[in-house]
């Protein structure tokens, strides 16, 4: 093979793999953009730890809602599910004196039980999954109007606020009379070197079953974009107050769900059910126990979303979650998840969520309007799932 084919073929592959991660790109050119109209205020330390807490929850609620959407469906009760366990919580503290041990696993183990019986109607009984979320929509938007009776409760003790709010422990050391925290910069390298050892498992993997693997070119450009983006947060936020303790979350449930899409055969159930439902019932998977469970795990991790989202606010009002079943279908469908279901990754999920926040945090800091803030999020929306067609048309 001549020089010429070589890097002709070289240039493909990188062209193919920048495209595959070209939103954690374009993550990176939203901020620089709104970073050049702000003046640079998205820069700083506050507004960094302000876009992870701001949108923690949002992030939760995009890694459940990809398995939803994996299968080819929506959930749209998220919201009012954030509010509805929200407010639940807030009484259980408040009102009924209930320990916050004791609080916290009741509201998930509720959360758990709104899921499944949204699972019971879509899985056993076949209703279609956007009336069944419709309609919860409506029905735990006013459930939280009755428990809350209209009002805000609050305030929340500092050790459920900490859940929102609170910080890891920190390892303070003063570098040019500024205070940095070594453990956050310790942390982001920490997290970079187990991101580079997965790939080179997952690229070792792949070449002993013969699988495709990414030219180099591709690989160092997806891990240096990754590797990147973690130590810019990292080390922002060692020169403000350290790791915000949702963020533990966070990385938690992106391990948990990477490792469960990828690694786990139940994992590839939820692809198969979302690829082709008729042909994976044939294949011997119990396709309605699949759809079950993913509407069960979306109930949960909305309930952990309310937890984080009052934690925050250190109160639950009426209003909470409003809107949030949007952000978080914008994200997977930015991320990379197929409309038509079957595609889509836990990392694409959580970069889409990303994008989101940027937008959101990066319009109001410009001064835009929360109107033109939504008419631009429509817009980002459109362009995502119209992307994702043209795609799947060219496939053909």
């Amino acid at each position: 093979m001549s020089d010429v084919s070589m890097k002709g073929k070289g240039l493909g592959s990188l062209g193919a793999g920048l495209r595959q991660y070209g939103m954690g790109v374009a993550l990176i050119v939203i901020f620089l953009v709104f970073s050049a109209l702000s003046g640079g205020k998205n820069f700083t330390p506050m507004n960094i730890n302000n876009l992870v807490m701001q949108n923690s929850y949002v992030v939760i609620l995009a890694v459940g809602m990809l398995l939803c959407i994996i299968t080819g469906n929506v959930d749209l009760s998220v919201g009012s599910v954030v509010a509805f366990t929200g407010a639940i919580s807030a009484t259980l503290i408040l009102n009924m004196k209930l320990p916050i041990a004791a609080a916290v696993p009741a509201v998930l183990l509720l959360g758990l039980v709104i899921g499944m019986w949204q699972g019971i109607f879509i899985a056993f009984l076949k209703v279609p999954p956007f009336i069944v979320t419709l309609a919860n929509m409506l029905l735990f938007r006013g459930l939280t109007m009755l428990v809350l009776r209209g009002q805000t409760k609050g305030p929340l003790p500092g050790g459920y606020t900490l859940i929102g709010a609170g910080y890891l422990p920190t390892w303070p050391v003063s570098v040019g009379g500024t205070s940095f925290d070594m453990f956050s910069a310790a942390a982001g390298i920490l997290a970079s070197l187990l991101v580079i050892l997965g790939e080179v498992r997952s690229i070792r993997s792949r070449k002993k079953y013969n699988f495709a693997v990414p030219s180099l070119p591709a690989t160092l450009a997806k891990l240096g974009v990754i590797v990147f983006l973690i130590n810019f947060f990292t080390l922002r936020l060692a020169v403000y107050q350290g790791l915000p303790f949702v963020l533990s979350v966070m990385l938690g449930l992106i391990l948990l769900y990477t490792f469960f899409t990828n690694r786990m055969v139940i994992g590839r159930y939820v692809y198969a059910v979302g690829g082709n439902i008729k042909a994976a019932a044939l294949s011997g998977i119990k396709t309605q126990k699949v759809m079950f469970w993913v509407y069960a795990n979306m109930g949960l991790l909305s309930a952990l979303a309310g937890i984080v989202l009052s934690a925050r606010n250190a109160s639950a009002t009426p209003k909470a979650g409003d809107g949030f079943e949007l952000d978080a279908i914008a994200s997977c469908y930015i991320g990379g998840a197929s409309a038509y279901g079957g595609t889509g990754t836990v990392t694409g999920a959580v970069i889409g969520a990303l994008i989101m926040g940027i937008l959101n945090n990066g319009m109001s800091l410009i001064g835009w309007s929360v109107d033109m803030q939504r008419v631009v999020k429509g817009l980002v929306l459109l362009g995502a799932v119209t992307i994702d067609l043209l795609n799947r048309k060219k496939k053909r």
